[in-house]
């Protein structure tokens, strides 16, 4: 039996083109020669010949978007978990090195903790502070080094879970600790938590207070404040969450706004007689991604010490913009921290620039704080409103515009937009086809 044989093409174009010349035709889209490469591969191998230079430029911008990259912010939403959350934007971009662990003074080594987390603990009235990667790591790295073997007490309304399925209990496994629930789930009392710290079985190294920052129990409630947990004898650990330094917020010329009432401060919580205050560097403190363990020095170098503080510690770039941002709140310059300037900017400020970009689409509406903080917070702002659903073709832009959609309409929401930006919204809509 002869055995079947491929079909010869019939002419050039019924040949798959040269991957390499395909990839080269692609340079215009910026990447490297390999991706492309890949691109133009991935083309020839899955179709007509006659569609794959179409296909391998979609593949290309494809793979080209999917990076990582600057967006413009229309949802309102001020610290946008996807969108990286506070937009602090220091960016080293230098060919010189960092004294990342260099003592100028002496020569020798230093460590990279002596600077950002020094300023970090000026701020907010500690005696000492650590930087770690983010806030879930902060807590681990704290009951790990205080608590290993040991008991840790924790109010039964307070076993939050995070973003990402992360829960109190989870990480507690995690650190060695062990974990002794009181109270109940909508009240919890002082004696409950002295039961089991005046308990000679119960071994309790902590108190941990977890702040309820992405929900709220209402109703019959009752809670302990960290005033009356620091009474029991035993360290209070406070893991207040989002990055709120001082409850006067002292950077603001206008103090505290309204709809940060109630938001726990690390300042006011160490003063209340927290040991340690655990936050995030992004979450309210408006700047990078970063976990801050801040409070008694014996118990921070403590934790300095123990070895997973070498494998969650943040690097030069982090420790740089936290450094900037430290200052910033040192020299009370809330105009320089690009969180609290969209926070407090007003109303009126926001709506002559939405009637410059589109008179026509200027509606009233409300940005919210995001980032698992403050539920059910509402700040006032003033948005542009397209009929329908377009947040597709506004993503589709270079570069992408975000924006978010309610009751039918699209919304771009101008809090959240830098007033560098709106001249990118404009021209984003102009370019919605009708």
């Amino acid at each position: 039996m002869t055995p079947p044989v491929d079909p010869v093409p019939d002419s050039p174009a019924d040949r798959p083109p040269s991957v390499d010349r395909l990839a080269r035709s692609l340079a215009d889209i910026g990447l490297p020669h390999p991706l492309l490469v890949d691109a133009a591969r991935s083309a020839v191998a899955d179709g007509d010949p006659g569609t794959a230079t179409e296909r391998a430029r979609a593949i290309a911008e494809a793979t080209r978007r999917a990076m990582l990259t600057e967006v413009v912010n229309a949802t309102g939403v001020l610290l946008h978990t996807n969108l990286g959350r506070a937009p602090w934007g220091t960016i080293v971009r230098s060919d010189r090195y960092a004294a990342l662990e260099f003592d100028l003074s002496s020569g020798g080594r230093g460590s990279r903790q002596d600077r950002a987390p020094h300023l970090i603990a000026r701020a907010c009235g500690a005696e000492a502070a650590l930087v770690v990667n983010n806030c879930a790591a902060a807590v681990l790295l704290v009951l790990a080094a205080l608590a290993t073997g040991r008991g840790v007490a924790v109010s039964r309304g307070e076993l939050v879970e995070i973003g990402g399925g992360f829960r109190i209990p989870d990480v507690m496994a995690q650190s060695g600790a062990r974990l002794i629930e009181v109270g109940t789930t909508n009240r919890t009392r002082l004696a409950d938590f002295s039961a089991v710290t005046e308990s000679p079985t119960a071994d309790v190294a902590l108190t941990l207070n977890v702040h309820r920052s992405n929900y709220r129990i209402e109703g019959f409630t009752e809670s302990t404040p960290v005033a009356e947990l620091s009474g029991l004898g035993v360290p209070v650990v406070a893991d207040i969450g989002s990055g709120l330094l001082d409850a006067a917020c002292p950077w603001l010329a206008d103090g505290p706004p309204a709809w940060l009432q109630g938001e726990p401060a690390a300042r006011q919580t160490l003063e209340a007689g927290a040991a340690l205050v655990t936050f995030s560097g992004d979450k309210l403190l408006g700047g990078p991604q970063a976990g801050i363990i801040a409070g008694r020095a014996d118990m921070v170098a403590a934790c300095a010490a123990h070895p997973l503080a070498r494998a969650l510690r943040p690097g030069s770039l982090v420790l740089h913009a936290l450094q900037d941002l430290a200052l910033a709140y040192l020299a009370r310059d809330g105009d320089a921290i690009p969180f609290w300037r969209m926070a407090g900017t007003p109303v009126d400020d926001l709506r002559a620039r939405g009637m410059a970009i589109r008179p026509d689409l200027v509606l009233d509406t409300v940005s919210v704080p995001g980032g698992g903080t403050l539920p059910g917070v509402e700040i006032p702002s003033v948005g542009l409103s397209l009929p329908g659903d377009r947040v597709g073709e506004l993503r589709a832009g270079d570069p992408p515009v975000i924006a978010r959609v309610a009751d039918g309409s699209t919304i771009l929401d101008l809090r959240t937009v830098h007033p560098n930006d709106d001249a990118v919204v404009a021209a984003a809509i102009a370019a919605l086809a009708d």
